[in-house]
C-alpha cells in the first residue's frame, strides 16, 4: 500500500502585471506513489515545477486540482534552509522536536546520532547565521530525520555537501530503505540514478515513471 500517494495534481501561477496578467500552468495532472521501503528520484529541467509538486506533497502550497495522501509522519527538507538566525543548532532541535511531540530523552539521543553522522557536533552551540553553506545544509537534514518519520521529502539535500558527507548522506538513505521508510528526492545529479529504486520525470506539468540509468564503473 503506497504511503504517498499524488494524483492527477495541477498548479499554475498567475504572471505578469495587470491589465497583461496571465495564467502559466506549472503542473498538469502530475501524479506519483511511494510504497514502503521505496527510494524514488524526482527529475526534471530547471523550472519544471519538481519543487512546487514538493511543496505540494508536504502541504506547503495547495494544488489547483488533484489529489495527495499520505501514511505515517512526514519529513521535510526544502531546498532553501527554514532556520531562525539567532538560535544555535541545538536550539533548533530542541524547537523541532517539541514541534513533533517528542520526549526530551528521545530528541536528545537522535540529535546525537544526527551530529555523528553528519560530524557537525561542534556546531552545536553556533547560531546559525554563523554557519557555513555546507554545515547549514547538514542542519537542514537533521531537521528533517530528526523524528524518524516514515516518508521522507528531500528538495537537492546534499547542495553544499562535501564528498565524505555525500557518500554518508546516501548511507542513511539506505539505512532507511532498509527500515522500510521511504524517501522521495529532487536530484539534478544523473550519476545518481542507479541509487533509486524509480525515477518520476517531470516534463510539461506531467509525471513519467521510468526506471534508473544503469551505474557507470565512476559513478559505482
Amino acid at each position: 500500500m503506497p504511503v504517498l500517494t499524488a494524483s492527477g495534481v495541477e498548479k499554475a501561477y498567475t504572471r505578469g502585471i495587470w491589465p497583461a496578467r496571465r495564467s502559466q500552468a506549472v503542473l498538469r495532472g502530475a501524479s506519483l506513489e511511494l510504497l514502503p521501503g521505496e527510494v524514488v528520484g524526482l527529475v526534471g529541467e530547471n523550472g519544471s515545477g519538481k519543487s512546487t509538486l514538493m511543496k505540494i506533497l508536504v502541504g506547503e502550497f495547495a494544488p489547483d486540482a488533484g489529489t495527495v495522501q499520505h501514511l505515517g509522519r512526514l519529513g521535510y527538507c526544502p531546498q532553501e534552509p527554514v532556520v531562525y538566525e539567532r538560535l544555535t543548532c541545538d536550539e533548533h532541535f530542541e524547537l523541532f522536536g517539541h514541534a513533533y511531540r517528542m520526549q526530551p530523552g528521545e530528541e536528545h539521543a537522535a540529535r546525537r546520532r544526527l551530529y555523528d553522522t553528519l560530524g557537525f557536533g561542534r556546531y552545536a552551540s553556533t547560531r546559525t547565521d554563523q554557519l557555513s553553506g555546507g554545515t547549514l545544509s547538514k542542519l537542514n537534514l537533521g531537521l528533517a530525520l530528526l523524528a524518524d518519520p516514515e516518508v521522507l521529502l528531500l528538495d537537492e539535500p546534499y547542495a553544499g555537501f562535501d564528498f565524505d558527507t555525500y557518500l554518508k548522506f546516501w548511507d542513511l538513505v539506505a539505512e532507511r530503505r532498509a527500515a522500510g521508510r521511504s524517501v522521495l528526492i529532487i536530484s539534478h545529479f544523473v550519476i545518481d540514478e542507479h541509487r533509486f529504486d524509480r525515477i518520476v520525470q517531470l516534463h510539461d506539468g506531467t509525471t513519467h515513471v521510468r526506471p534508473p540509468q544503469p551505474s557507470t564503473p565512476a559513478s559505482a
